[in-house]
């Protein structure tokens, strides 16, 4: 291990119940007499959070704002606790940084892109779950993704996040020094999530490990960016090197979700479309109308798996349709 790096693990005791609650590894905020969740626009001094979130069990995290939204709306309806054209409020509508919406037990977030805007928005988040002493709390981020060796439109439910060089872990530089974090997601999640996909039967979806890098053009060995130092037979080499490795798919958000999962105690799965084959291309080319149908595949797996969660899966398939939104 490098100088100045450390592994971290999860502690054994932190601020968390014995009944599944969140853990906090942060010993100073019991301290604070107010905890402003500044960039959700709520604060424990103005909101009343466990009247707000207390009964939340399902959190779904996406990126974009209008697909979150698109998503609270599908799964009211699929629960019964909406109908088509019914307006859900932004809670965040204080703030331009995220949107998050919620119906019944399920709250919906964006995340914005890259693993510095999840990770100001999972401390927020992971802060608001506990301070509404959630419990048995299920986290998952549904996403587009590149694909290594699948067809466009296969849904990837992720292993393990792994960094550019196929390590399982995140490194991360706090006072100074890099720590280690583990990035493996619940596996017994990502089973129950491939049973529900076998039993809508819509697409193909696999279980695999999903490659999180630092950006979208040199990060992920596309030959198309402002800047491009290699070329295309190292760019495939490197591909392939990752699915041999065990990389199904390739985004920028997994691997500090994944860590920040868990050292918090929360079950978490990732769950990804991807829009194209990167061993075929880099530029994302099927039209308007194929991408937002697989931006909906997540969803209706998530959605399902949420039904099937709550016993309200009473036939197999899904029998709403998701209101198309596009975006990245």
């Amino acid at each position: 291990m490098a100088p100045g790096s450390s592994n971290e693990k999860k502690p054994d005791d932190g601020q968390a119940s014995k009944e599944n609650f969140i853990h906090l590894c942060n010993p100073h905020l019991e301290k604070m007499k107010e905890d402003i969740l500044y960039h959700f626009a709520l604060g424990t001094g103005t909101h009343d959070f466990p009247t707000l979130f207390g009964d939340v069990k399902f959190v779904c995290v996406g990126g974009s704002p209008s697909r979150m939204k698109a998503f609270i709306a599908y799964i009211a309806e699929e629960l019964g606790l909406g109908s088509a054209g019914c307006d859900y409020p932004n809670i965040c509508a204080g703030t331009d940084r995220y949107a998050m919406y919620k119906v019944g037990p399920v709250l919906s977030v964006s995340h914005g892109m890259g693993i510095p805007s999840i990770s100001i928005m999972l401390h927020e988040l992971i802060k608001l779950l506990y301070h509404a002493k959630c419990s048995d709390i299920t986290i998952i981020r549904i996403g587009t993704s590149g694909g290594i060796g699948l067809e466009p439109g296969s849904v990837v439910i992720t292993r393990q996040s792994v960094d550019a060089t196929f390590k399982p872990q995140l490194e991360q530089v706090v006072l100074g020094k890099t720590v280690i974090r583990s990035t493996n997601l619940d596996e017994q999640l990502a089973q129950e999530l491939m049973q529900c996909s076998k039993e809508i039967g819509q697409f193909n979806t696999v279980i695999g490990n999903t490659m999180c890098t630092l950006d979208f053009y040199e990060g992920q060995g596309r030959l198309d960016g402002a800047i491009c130092l290699y070329d295309e037979e190292e760019k495939l080499q490197y591909l392939k090197n990752a699915y041999e490795s065990g990389v199904r798919n390739i985004e920028m958000e997994s691997s500090v979700f994944a860590a920040m999962c868990n050292l918090s105690g929360v079950k978490a799965a990732v769950v990804c479309v991807t829009l194209l084959n990167r061993l075929e291309g880099d530029q994302i080319s099927s039209p308007h109308d194929v991408l937002v149908e697989y931006q909906q595949r997540p969803q209706k797996l998530v959605g399902y798996f949420i039904k099937k969660s709550l016993g309200k899966v009473f036939c197999l398939g899904v029998t709403h349709s998701i209101p198309c939104v596009s975006g990245s």
